[in-house]
């Protein structure tokens, strides 16, 4: 019988286990196109509805579009990937993995893999339409603009696989998203500048990612060059993001003996 060659390393060890996940996870989504129809084209016809929607006002939808071009990706990632992790768990997948030599590390990277392939595809979708079809004007770079659009959909995931430990059904995974979506589009600025909150509420936006997620849009539609604060934007989004994986690696455990 012939049996594969363990890999050199450790590290090599850890690669390998993450992209297998990351490719069985991307073969499961390829059979799911709600799913897929989900985090590609929900985005992309948001933005264009909003652009018609402000059809007499083209500079509403440069200030408004720019910040909804990471808004939508982040909501409709946590949406699919809370709900297909979920079902993961409640069809024992997660249990079966578990039982394996498996990092819990591993595996939750290979679902960020896994997912943030497909932000990475809904960034560019929705980004290069928004530029070059529906007239989005921004002053600075529009990779910039690429950069945040892909963190936000990254950070989206990462929270997506954090809250699906803790819903017991997919109507559950689903009413998570009052919890952790609403609050922070509320206090993000988009509806109203930060600094003209009452103080607890601007306190609050302080902490919440996705404050640093329009922040780091407007700087890329008013600035011409990269500026401080949208490194500390980006650098905020990707730092929670990182975090919020590292919670949800935390709550992967098996639920039975």
């Amino acid at each position: 019988m012939t049996t594969l060659a363990a890999p050199a390393t450790p590290l090599a060890a850890h690669a390998a286990r993450t992209t297998a996940t990351a490719a069985r996870v991307l073969r499961q989504l390829r059979h799911d196109p709600r799913s897929i129809a989900l985090m590609l084209l929900v985005p992309v016809l948001m933005l264009t509805l909003l652009r018609y929607v402000f059809d007499g006002s083209p500079r509403t939808f440069d200030g408004i579009g720019a910040s909804l071009l990471g808004i939508f990706p982040l909501i409709t990632m946590f949406l699919v990937t809370s709900i297909a992790t979920l079902r993961e768990r409640t069809s024992g997948t997660l249990e079966r993995l578990l039982a394996m030599p498996l990092a819990k590390g591993d595996l939750i990277a290979g679902y960020a893999l896994a997912f943030g392939a497909v932000a990475v595809l809904q960034s560019v979708l929705a980004t290069g339409l928004a530029l070059s079809v529906l007239g989005l004007d921004v002053v600075g770079s529009p990779w910039l603009l690429l950069l945040v659009a892909l963190l936000d959909a990254l950070l989206g995931t990462a929270l997506g696989l954090f809250v699906s430990a803790f819903a017991a059904s997919e109507f559950q995974a689903v009413q998570f998203m009052p919890a952790v979506i609403f609050p922070q589009l509320l206090l993000c600025g988009l509806f109203a500048p930060r600094d003209t909150m009452q103080p607890v509420l601007e306190r609050l936006s302080d902490v919440l990612p996705m404050s640093y997620a329009v922040d780091g849009m407007t700087q890329v539609l008013t600035h011409t060059d990269m500026t401080a604060d949208f490194v500390r934007d980006t650098a905020v989004v990707a730092a929670c993001a990182l975090l919020v994986l590292t919670l949800g690696a935390a709550t992967l455990r098996r639920r039975t003996p």
